[in-house]
C-alpha cells in the first residue's frame, strides 16, 4: 500500500488544529457574553482602533473622488481637443494666423496631457500608496482579536486547573487509601507517586500553554500599539501634500492655459480687423427703398453720392455763401410775402448786384420787378399768413444752438434697422447732426457718430447718439 505524502498529513493536522482554535475561541466567546468569564480590555487600543476605522473611511472616500476628478479632467481634455480641433478644421489657409491656430490647438492637447498626467504622479500615486498600508493593518488588528481570546482561554484554563487540583486531591485520597491498603507495601509508594505525576502534567500543560498565548498577544499588542497613533498622526500632512499637489497643479494649468487663451484671443481679434470683403454685411437687417440702399464698405467715402457745389459768387463783405444761396432762392420763388416794393426792391437790387450770375439778370429787370410787385399787391391780404410763416421759420432748426463737436448735418437716403445698441436707427428723410467721436480710436472706417436733429431740438441732449452708415445719408 503506497505511503500517504507527509504534506497531506501535515496539512490535515494544521487543519484540525485550527478547527479547535476556533471551536475553543467561539467557546470562549460565548462563555464571556454570557458573563461566566471576563475578558481582558485595552481601552487605548480600542480608541486607536476607531481612529484607524474613522481614516480608513475617509481615505477610502478621498481617493474615489480623486479617481473622479481625474475621470472630469480626461473627459474634459477631450472635450476641448474636440473644439479646438473643430475650430482649426473652419480656419481656413489665406486667414490671418494659420500657423498660430496650429500651435495653440497643438499646444492646448499638451497642456490637458500634462496636467492630467502630472496629477496622476503626484495625487493618485501617493493616494494609493498611503491606502497601501491598511490592509496589512486590519490584518493584524483581527489578528490581535483572535490571540486576545486564545490569551484569555489560556488563562482562564489554567485557572480552573488550579482550582481543581484542591477538589481532585480530596476526591483521591480515599480510593488511593483503600488501593494503597489493598497494595502490597512494596506497590504503595509506586501508586502513589504516580497520582502526583498525572496533576503534576496537566498544571504544567496549562501553564504552557499560557505563557505561549501571552507570548504571541503580547508581540503582535505591542507593535499596534505603536503603529496606531503613528499612522492617525500622518493623515494631517499626507492630506496637506495631496491637496497642495492639486492646487499647485491646477494654478499650472490655469495660468499657462490662460496664455493660450489670450494667443487665440489676439488670433481671431487681428482676424475680424482684416480687409476681408465679407466684414459687416447687413443686408438682411435694412429696410430697402426703391433701388436698394448701398452695402456697407470698408471706404463708403467712395460710394457717398455727390454734393453738388455751390454758386459761384462775386465775394461780399456784408454777405456770406449761405445768405447768397437763400437770397439765390427768394429770388426764383415769387411768392414770398412782401407788404411793399419798396421793402423788396431795396434788399434784392443790393444783394444781386453783388452776385455774377447771368441767370439772374431776368429777375432783376424793372419790368420783372413792376410785375413782381403787382402781383403781390394784389395778393396781400392773403400773404399775411405767409408771413407770419416765414417768421415761424426763422426760429427752425437752422437757429437752434448745436451740439458743442458738432460738425454738419446730413440727410438719411434710406432706412437703417440699428444691429447693436450704440447704432442710430434712421429713416429715409430723418436729419442728423453729425459729431465728434469722444475716443477718435473708436471710428470705424464708413461710420458717422450724430444724433437726430428732432431728439437734439426735443431734448437738448446727447444721449440719443449713436453711429450709423455714412453711405446710408448725403451732406446737406
Amino acid at each position: 500500500m503506497a505511503e500517504l505524502p507527509m504534506g497531506k498529513g501535515v496539512s490535515a493536522g494544521k487543519i484540525a488544529s485550527n478547527v479547535q482554535k476556533k471551536i475553543t475561541r467561539a467557546q470562549e466567546k460565548v462563555m464571556q457574553k454570557l458573563g461566566k468569564a471576563d475578558e481582558t480590555k485595552d481601552l487605548a487600543f480600542e480608541e486607536g482602533v476607531i481612529n484607524f476605522n474613522k481614516q480608513l473611511v475617509e481615505g477610502t472616500k478621498l481617493q474615489k473622488d480623486l479617481r473622479a476628478y481625474l475621470t472630469a479632467v480626461k473627459a474634459m481634455h477631450e472635450s476641448s481637443r474636440r473644439l479646438y480641433e473643430c475650430l482649426d478644421d473652419m480656419y481656413e489657409t489665406e486667414w490671418y494666423g494659420r500657423k498660430k491656430m496650429d500651435a495653440v490647438v497643438e499646444d492646448s492637447d499638451l497642456l490637458w496631457t500634462d496636467f492630467h498626467q502630472k496629477l496622476v504622479d503626484h495625487a493618485l500615486i501617493s493616494m494609493d500608496t498611503y491606502l497601501g498600508q491598511f490592509p496589512d493593518i486590519k490584518a493584524r488588528i483581527a489578528k490581535r482579536d483572535r490571540k486576545l481570546v486564545d490569551f484569555d482561554s489560556a488563562r482562564h484554563n489554567f485557572a480552573a486547573v488550579n482550582k481543581g487540583k484542591k477538589k481532585e486531591g480530596v476526591k483521591i485520597t480515599k480510593p488511593a487509601s483503600l488501593l494503597e491498603r489493598a497494595a502490597p507495601s512494596w506497590a504503595q509508594g509506586i501508586l502513589s507517586a504516580h497520582n502526583v505525576a498525572q496533576t503534576s502534567l496537566s498544571r504544567s500543560q496549562a501553564e504552557e500553554e499560557l505563557e505561549r498565548a501571552q507570548k504571541v498577544f503580547e508581540e503582535i499588542n505591542i507593535d499596534l500599539q505603536e503603529e496606531l497613533p503613528s499612522l492617525w498622526n500622518s493623515r494631517v500632512g499626507f492630506y496637506v501634500n495631496t491637496f497642495q499637489s492639486v492646487a499647485g497643479l491646477e494654478e499650472k494649468f490655469h495660468r499657462e492655459m490662460g496664455k493660450i487663451n489670450q494667443n487665440l484671443y489676439d488670433t481671431l481679434d487681428k482676424l475680424e480687423n482684416q480687409d476681408m470683403t465679407s466684414e459687416r454685411t447687413q443686408d438682411a437687417n435694412h429696410t430697402l427703398s426703391p433701388g436698394g440702399p448701398p452695402a456697407i464698405p470698408k471706404s463708403p467715402s467712395k460710394l457717398r453720392p455727390a454734393v453738388p457745389p455751390p454758386p459761384k459768387v462775386t465775394p461780399s463783405k456784408d454777405l456770406k455763401q449761405e445768405s447768397i444761396i437763400n437770397l439765390f432762392e427768394e429770388a426764383a420763388t415769387p411768392n414770398i410775402s412782401v407788404t411793399s416794393p419798396t421793402e423788396y426792391d431795396a434788399p434784392a437790387t443790393g444783394n444781386l448786384l453783388d452776385m455774377d450770375l447771368d441767370s439772374l439778370q431776368a429777375a432783376t429787370t424793372p419790368a420783372a420787378q413792376t410785375a413782381e410787385t403787382t402781383a403781390v399787391t394784389e395778393e396781400a391780404a392773403a400773404a399775411e399768413p405767409v408771413s407770419e410763416t416765414v417768421q415761424e421759420s426763422a426760429e427752425s432748426p437752422e437757429s437752434v444752438e448745436m451740439p458743442e463737436s458738432f460738425l454738419f448735418k446730413v440727410k438719411a437716403m434710406h432706412d437703417y434697422n440699428a444691429t447693436d445698441s450704440d447704432e442710430l436707427e434712421l429713416k429715409a428723410g430723418d436729419v442728423v447732426l453729425v459729431v465728434n467721436y469722444e475716443n477718435p480710436d473708436d471710428q470705424d472706417d464708413g461710420w458717422l457718430m450724430g444724433v437726430k436733429e428732432a431728439d437734439w431740438i426735443q431734448q437738448k441732449d446727447l444721449g440719443k447718439k449713436g453711429v450709423f452708415p455714412e453711405n446710408f445719408t448725403q451732406r446737406m
